[in-house]
């Protein structure tokens, strides 16, 4: 298989597991009779496991020339561990196997970007391969449609034809229990990706370590990763990305519940089985910005095409905030995704591997990935459903547009502070 077919199909594997259970835990969680402090205890999982992972994973990854033997163990562990979750209804076996889980899947996302640049000429190309993670996150999305179908009500309707067939199943979603047992299979599905993928690690190419070429070499990668903030511009890209991520993540926990909500209650109104495809239409538009990427860099340069990147978050929540009574509207301003995160999180990842060492390439990825992943989804973990339960919920109505509000502002004056200073030298340094 060539490399980059290889890396591509790595990449779709990685982003499958990521994507079967993210988009629908924000509404199974409750359904569990799980209370706010532990949905926020499970979801958290996820950013705390991307902070030790910097510091353990990524340092194994960086210094054990093996990275893709490193992957194939946190996947075969991460992933007996999701399965577990599609099996248990209590608490605290729950939160053990998510935490389980985040601990071996987080890092390898860093890990996969450093496989994936060791081995291309060009870190342009980058896009190209990380189109196969939306592809696979799509893939993960599309087949729950008809998972969540009351297919009992389809065969009473006994529709003729294939059309008639299709309007029937998805207009007909499944409720209530039936809906929380159909959700249960989405950590079953991850479950068999992850041991998928630690298979198909073994064949991936071989991504030795590099020689040490940094002048802090005897020390820990992700001490010499932390030594990349004293550029300016990159602890301003740093902070940034804190901020960015924190508006990424409250797009993921306030979307799905703002699509579901009766209209009169000032949601769109979407059934149920809708509600992953809607927002999957996203991850469409990012296969391609992902082909325009490189394009796009060569033309714009590092910092307007984030910044661009960002004001597509902005944008979006306004929409969310002044046209929520057209449903046209919302569905199709989910393609502003593929903006989003090609033109910024995609970014940030060719930008930090042009600038940093590649004896350090995995913890570098992972000083960002702890932006990304980390405290910026820890942050909005905590934050959103204390502001959408507690401040902007009364007698039962969710103030949506009071609440769009927030992140609007924080994706602006992120815009803006890194379009006056972040200021990256035309020539990578020779060291971290």
């Amino acid at each position: 298989m060539p490399v980059r077919l290889t890396l591509f199909v790595m990449m779709a594997l990685e982003f499958f597991i990521w994507g079967a259970w993210l988009p629908l835990i924000f509404g199974y969680l409750p359904s569990l009779g799980f209370n706010p402090l532990e949905q926020s205890l499970i979801l958290s999982a996820f950013p705390v496991a991307s902070i030790v992972g910097m510091f353990f994973s990524n340092q194994w990854a960086d210094r054990s020339g093996s990275p893709e033997r490193v992957l194939a163990a946190s996947h075969l562990i991460g992933g007996l561990a999701i399965l577990g979750c599609g099996f248990t209804r209590s608490f605290w076996p729950f939160f053990v196997l998510m935490l389980v889980h985040c601990l071996f899947y987080v890092p390898t996302i860093s890990i996969t970007n450093s496989i994936a640049f060791a081995n291309l000429r060009n870190g342009r190309d980058f896009g190209l391969v990380r189109m196969g993670g939306t592809v696979g996150w799509i893939l993960a999305a599309w087949p729950f449609t008809f998972v969540f179908v009351n297919w009992a009500a389809v065969e009473a309707a006994q529709p003729q034809g294939f059309v008639a067939w299709l309007g029937t199943a998805l207009g007909n979603p499944l409720t209530g229990d039936a809906a929380k047992a159909a959700a249960s299979w989405t950590f079953v599905v991850a479950g068999a990706a992850s041991l998928a993928l630690a298979a198909f690690s073994l064949v991936l190419p071989r991504s030795s370590a590099a020689a040490p070429t940094s002048s802090g070499a005897t020390r820990t990668a992700w001490a010499e990763a932390f030594a990349l903030l004293r550029h300016p511009f990159f602890l301003v890209l740093w902070l940034v990305t804190l901020a960015d991520s924190f508006v990424h993540n409250a797009y993921f926990n306030w979307t799905g519940v703002f699509l579901g909500t009766a209209r009169e209650a000032g949601g769109v109104g979407i059934a149920a089985n809708w509600i992953t495809p809607v927002m999957s239409i996203g991850q469409v538009m990012e296969i391609l910005t992902m082909l325009v990427l490189g394009a796009t860099l060569k033309r714009l340069g590092w910092r307007t095409t984030m910044v661009v990147g960002i004001l597509g978050h902005a944008a979006r929540f306004l929409v969310y905030a002044f046209f929520p009574a057209s449903a046209a509207t919302i569905i199709a301003v989910q393609m502003l995704h593929g903006i989003c995160y090609a033109f910024f999180f995609a970014t940030v990842y060719i930008f930090v591997d042009a600038y940093s060492a590649k004896d350090i390439r995995a913890s570098a990825q992972g000083l960002f990935n702890l932006q990304i992943l980390g405290i910026g989804a820890l942050l909005a973990n905590v934050i959103c459903p204390w502001l959408m339960q507690s401040v902007y919920t009364t007698g039962g109505v969710t103030d949506f547009k009071s609440l769009f509000m927030v992140p609007l502002a924080v994706a602006t004056l992120a815009a803006i502070g890194l379009a006056l200073f972040f200021r990256p030298p035309d020539a990578r340094p020779a060291t971290a």
